[in-house]
Formats: C-alpha cells, sequence, structure tokens
C-alpha cells in the first residue's frame, strides 16, 4: 500500500504561482511513478505531470509545459508541482497518484491516489 497526501491549494489570481506537496508513506516509493492529475467541474481527469522515483524522469502535458515543475525530495518522501503562470483553465482538483513500474499519463493506470487538493485561478 502507498498513501499520498496533497496539500498546498487555494486561491490564486491568473499569473500567479502555486507549489502543490505530495507526501508519499507506505511501501518504498521507489519502485513506483507518481503523478499529478487535475479534475476542471464537468470535465474528465486528465494528466498534468509525473515523475519515476528512483529514475528521476519527467514528463508533462503539453498544457502546462513550461510553466509547471515536478520535483521530489528523497529524504523527504515528498513530490512536489511547482505551478507558475497560472491560467484560469488551470482551475481544479489536484491529486497525485502512484503505479508500481511504468509511466503512464492515464489515470486508469494508477493504483493509489490522494485525496486531492483545490486550486482556483481567478481572474
Amino acid at each position: 500500500q502507498v498513501q499520498l497526501v496533497e496539500s498546498g491549494g487555494g486561491l490564486v489570481q491568473v499569473g500567479g504561482s502555486l507549489r502543490l506537496s505530495c507526501a508519499a508513506s507506505g511501501r518504498t516509493i521507489n519502485d513506483y511513478v507518481v503523478s499529478w492529475f487535475r479534475q476542471a467541474p464537468g470535465k474528465e481527469r486528465e494528466f498534468v505531470a509525473g515523475l519515476s522515483w528512483s529514475a528521476g524522469d519527467t514528463g508533462y502535458a503539453d498544457s502546462v509545459k513550461g510553466r509547471f515543475t515536478v520535483s521530489r525530495d528523497n529524504a523527504k518522501n515528498m513530490m512536489y508541482l511547482q505551478m507558475n503562470s497560472l491560467k484560469p483553465e488551470d482551475t481544479g482538483v489536484y491529486s497525485c497518484a502512484a503505479v508500481y513500474g511504468r509511466f503512464g499519463s492515464s489515470w486508469h493506470e494508477y493504483d493509489y491516489w490522494g485525496q486531492g487538493t483545490q486550486v482556483i485561478v481567478s481572474s
């Protein structure tokens, strides 16, 4: 089992920044890919960014490339999503999720989920 807890969401103006955190515990997270997904009202959950914990390889959705950065702190078992130049379309509930081994961008592939944190970008 892997437990994930997100924090750091909130209300921010267009062009602002937020940093989300995902605390991982349970099984050795080194063997997992951990990703951020978001879901806006009335829309399907979508991949935002992901990280292969052991290798450090990262992947991003086209919509956030150049604005968002995913990183990890191995010592703390923490994963972060730095979000800059935020847009109204970035609004949604952001969740971190983990899957063993293979990197995937479909939420169906992930086995473990946090409870989510709300991000609202106000214009």
